[in-house]
C-alpha cells in the first residue's frame, strides 16, 4: 500500500501503530482465553450493546445458565460453580470488548483524518478494506463460539481457530506496513540488496504459514501428543500419520501430523530468518536497519526455544507465550523488509572504479 501511503504523514502513521498494538492485544486476549479453555462461554452476541458485563447475581445466573446447555459444560465441566463460571466468563468479556475498543480507536481518528484531507481517497479506501477485514475476522470468532451453543462439538473447532488467527496476521502485517510507509514515505535507495529484500518476503510468508500450523496444534490439542524432540518419540515421522480418511483431513485434524507439521515448517522457518538477520547484520543497510537485524535474530531464536521448550514439556501455558512472541518476530521482520525497500539489484561500483570512470 506503499502509493495509497505515499505522501507520508507521521501522525496518521502513529495512529495505525496504536492499532497494531492493539491488534496485539487482541492476540494477548484471545490467546489466554483460549488457553484457560474461556472460548465457549460466552454464549450470546450483542457487539453493539453487550459492552458491560452482568452487574447482579441474576444477571450472572442466566448467563451461566447459557452455558450449562452447552455440550462442554456438560461432558467437561459439570461441577463448575458460578464463580469459577465468572473467572472464564470475565477474560472472555475482555477480549470482546477490546475488539469493540479497537473499532472506536479505527473509526473515530479515521473520520477526523478524512474530514481534515489529512488522507487521501485511496488510503481511506484501502483502510475500509482493511477494516472490513476486521470485522470478518470478529464474525469468524462469534462463529466458533456459535457452533459451541448449537451442535455436540466440546472445543472451538481448529479448521475456524487457524484461519481466524492467519487472517489476524495479514491484517496486522497490511496495517503496520502501512503505519511505517505513512512514518517513512520515502525509502533509502540500497544497491546489491535486492536478493536480501526477497528472502525477507519469503521469511515474512513463512512466519504468518508457522503461526497458521502453530494455531492448528494450539486448538486441536496436538501438543499432548509427542514431548520428545527432535524426534517424535524415536520416529522422523509420526506412526499413522496418515491414518485418517479422506487423506487430506489428516493435515488439518490428525495431532500427529499436525504437530509433525508445525515442527518442519518451524525449523524450515527459522532457518531462513537466521540466514536473513545474518545477511542483513553484515550488509551496508545503516544504523538503524541493523539494529532492526539485530532484533529480528534475537526473537527467533528465542522463538525455536520456546517452540522446542513447549514441546518437550507440554506446557499450554509456554505455548501461549510461544504464540506472543511469534508476532513480535513477525513485526520485527516486517520491519526490516520495510528498511529495504529500496533495495535494488544493481551493486554499486567500488571507489577506484569510479575514479577511473571519471
Amino acid at each position: 500500500m506503499s502509493g495509497a501511503a505515499a505522501r507520508g504523514d507521521r501522525l496518521v502513521g502513529t495512529w495505525l501503530l496504536v492499532i497494531c498494538f492493539m491488534i496485539f492485544g487482541m492476540v494477548v486476549g484471545g490467546g489466554h482465553a483460549r488457553t484457560i479453555g474461556a472460548g465457549f462461554v460466552i454464549q450470546t452476541w450483542q457487539p453493539f450493546t453487550g459492552i458491560v458485563p452482568p452487574l447482579t447475581h441474576a444477571a450472572w445466573e442466566r448467563a451461566f445458565g447459557l452455558y450449562k446447555a452447552t455440550a462442554q459444560y456438560q461432558a467437561m465441566q459439570p461441577k463448575m460453580t458460578l464463580a469459577q463460571f465468572q473467572s472464564l466468563y470475565l477474560p472472555m468479556f475482555l477480549d470482546r470488548d477490546w475488539g469493540r475498543l479497537m473499532a472506536v480507536v479505527f473509526l473515530v481518528p479515521l473520520a477526523i483524518f478524512r474530514l481534515r484531507g489529512r488522507i487521501s481517497n485511496r488510503l481511506t479506501a484501502w483502510l475500509l478494506f482493511l477494516f472490513g477485514l476486521g470485522a470478518g475476522e470478529a464474525t469468524m470468532g462469534w462463529y466458533m463460539t456459535y457452533e459451541g451453543m448449537t451442535s455436540r462439538i466440546l472445543q472451538p473447532s481448529p479448521l475456524y481457530l487457524g484461519p481466524h488467527f492467519v487472517l489476524a496476521m495479514l491484517i496486522f502485517t497490511a496495517m503496520l506496513w502501512t503505519a511505517l510507509t505513512l512514518r517513512n514515505p520515502e525509502p533509502a535507495i540500497l544497491p546489491g540488496l535486492a536478493r536480501l529484500r526477497g528472502l525477507l518476503s519469503v521469511s515474512i510468508g513463512l512466519i504468518i504459514a508457522t503461526i497458521g500450523l502453530g494455531a492448528l496444534v494450539a486448538a486441536s490439542g496436538a501438543l499432548k501428543v509427542y514431548n520428545t524432540f527432535p524426534l517424535m518419540d524415536g520416529h522422523a515421522l509420526p506412526p499413522h500419520a496418515l491414518a485418517m480418511h479422506p487423506l487430506w483431513l489428516n493435515f488439518l485434524a490428525n495431532k500427529a501430523t499436525v504437530q509433525f507439521e508445525h515442527r518442519v515448517a518451524a525449523t524450515v522457518t527459522a532457518i531462513v530468518v537466521v540466514v536473513a538477520a545474518a545477511m542483513g547484520l553484515r550488509a551496508p543497510v545503516g544504523a538503524k536497519a541493523r539494529d532492526l537485524f539485530l532484533l529480528l535474530a534475537g526473537l527467533v531464536s528465542l522463538q525455536y526455544i520456546l517452540g522446542m521448550s513447549t514441546l518437550v514439556s507440554g506446557m499450554a501455558e509456554l505455548g501461549y507465550v510461544h504464540e506472543l512472541n511469534a508476532v513480535l518476530l513477525l513485526a520485527a521482520c516486517i520491519a526490516c523488509r520495510h528498511a529495504l525497500r529500496g533495495a535494488t539489484a544493481a551493486v554499486p561500483l567500488p571507489v577506484y572504479e569510479m575514479k577511473a570512470a571519471e
